[in-house]
C-alpha cells in the first residue's frame, strides 16, 4: 500500500509543507473565486440559464470558504498574490472572450478546463490530505463533476455550431494548463501529489467531456496534443 505509506510519511506541520501549502491552498481558493465570478458572468451571457448558473456560483463560493478553513486549520496564510498571477492568463482569456460575447469559449475555459483541472487536483490530493482538508475536499469534488456536466451538456446541445470555436479555444487555452501544471509541480510534490497523476486525471476528465459533447477519439487526440506541446 504505497499511498498509505506516503500519507504516513507526510508531516503537515513542517515549515517546508506549510510553505508549499501556502501556494497550493491559495490556488484552490483563487480557483473557486474565479469560478464564482465566471459563472456570474455566464449567467449574464445566458439569461435562460441564469438561475442554474447563479446556483453554481454560490456553490463555488462555499467551496472557497471551505478551502480558507483548510488553511486556517494548518495555521497557513495563503499566498493570494501568487494565486492571482497563477490564474492570470486563463482569467484574461475568459474576460476577453466575455467582452466579445464568445459564450462557447467562456464555457470551455470555465466548465471544461478549470473544472477538469480542479477535479484532477482534488482527486489526487484527497488521499494525501490532512484529515480536515480531506473531508472538505471530498465534498467539493462531487460538486465539481456537476459543474463540468453543465458546460458539457450545454455544448453538446449546441455542438455543431460550437465546434469550430471550441477547437480554436482549446488551442489557445490548453497550453496554459500545462504551464500551470509545470509551475506547481514542486509544491504539489511536497504535498504528496505527482505531476504525472495530475496530468492523467486532467486528460481523462477533459477527454471524457469532449467525447460526450460529440468529438471523435481522433479529434480529441489532436486537441489534446496542443497541451502536450507545453508539457
Amino acid at each position: 500500500m504505497p499511498q498509505l505509506e506516503a500519507i504516513a510519511e507526510i508531516d503537515f506541520n513542517t515549515n517546508t509543507y506549510k510553505d508549499a501549502y501556502s501556494r497550493i491552498n491559495a490556488i484552490v481558493i483563487e480557483g473557486e473565486q474565479e469560478a464564482h465570478d465566471n459563472y456570474i458572468k455566464l449567467g449574464e451571457m445566458l439569461p435562460h440559464e441564469k438561475d442554474e448558473l447563479v446556483r453554481l456560483s454560490k456553490m463555488e463560493k462555499r467551496h472557497m470558504k471551505g478551502f480558507q478553513a483548510c488553511g486556517r486549520n494548518l495555521e497557513v496564510t495563503p499566498d493570494m498574490g501568487y494565486a492571482r498571477q497563477f490564474f492570470s492568463q486563463l482569467h484574461q482569456n475568459f474576460q476577453d472572450a466575455a467582452a466579445e460575447g464568445k459564450v462557447v469559449t467562456c464555457l470551455l475555459i470555465q466548465s471544461l478546463i478549470i473544472e477538469s483541472f480542479a477535479i484532477a487536483a482534488y482527486n489526487i490530493y484527497i488521499p494525501v490530505a490532512d484529515p480536515f482538508a480531506r473531508k472538505i475536499t471530498e465534498g467539493v469534488v462531487q460538486d465539481e463533476y456537476m459543474h463540468l456536466n453543465f458546460g458539457e451538456e450545454w455544448l453538446k446541445a449546441h455542438f455543431e455550431e460550437s465546434k469550430a470555436e471550441l477547437e480554436e479555444a482549446n488551442s489557445q487555452n490548453l497550453p496554459i494548463v500545462w504551464k500551470m501544471l509545470n509551475e506547481v509541480e514542486k509544491d504539489a510534490h511536497i504535498l504528496g501529489m505527482e505531476k504525472d497523476a495530475l496530468v492523467e486525471d486532467f486528460m481523462i476528465a477533459y477527454g471524457e467531456a469532449l467525447n460526450n459533447m460529440g468529438f471523435t477519439t481522433r479529434e480529441i487526440m489532436r486537441m489534446s496534443a496542443y497541451g502536450l506541446k507545453g508539457a
